[in-house]
């Protein structure tokens, strides 16, 4: 799948015929009071036992871009309890089996001041530690034959979508 941003369009390529269909990228568009007046859902979490609390860490340069550190340190919700297990009349009581207690997690995240994104992420908590590192690329336009069907695939018109 090839999405051009600049004009709104999708090639979708099937490798096996060396065909290209093209789509619009742009969604269909609805007329005033097309949808429901319905509230989304409640999503089901719940809400985190302490507030996090947040560290400025300043400034500082990885691999030549200056970034913004901040430190986010939170209790993770507790895990749930396992349910007791069935017992027959006459029989001892066994204890549930318990889950351990969640220890605080840090995050750890390091943002451009140039692109505002996050350059790198580290995380620690109960469960080791988790460090998310992204490499910089040229920066500039793409070249215009990205976005182009390419050399021996044959244009066909897509299927109509069912109403």
């Amino acid at each position: 799948m090839i999405t051009d941003p600049a004009t709104q369009k999708t090639i979708m390529l099937d490798h096996l015929k060396k065909e290209a269909s093209l789509f619009s990228a742009q969604p269909p568009q609805l007329p005033p009071g097309a949808l429901p007046n319905a509230a989304m859902p409640a999503l089901a979490m719940s809400p985190p036992t302490s507030p996090a609390k947040v560290e400025d860490l300043g400034k500082a340069m990885i691999e030549g871009h200056e970034v913004m550190g901040k430190r986010f340190t939170f209790q993770p919700p507790g895990a749930p309890q396992m349910p007791g297990m069935p017992q027959l009349p006459g029989m001892p009581q066994v204890p549930g089996a318990q889950l351990p207690k969640s220890a605080l997690t840090t995050s750890e995240i390091w943002t451009s001041t140039k692109t505002q994104l996050p350059v790198l992420s580290r995380t620690r908590g109960s469960f080791g530690e988790q460090i998310c590192h992204c490499k910089f690329t040229q920066a500039g336009e793409p070249h215009p034959s990205l976005f182009q069907v390419p050399a021996g695939y044959k244009t066909v018109t897509p299927p109509a979508l069912p109403h």
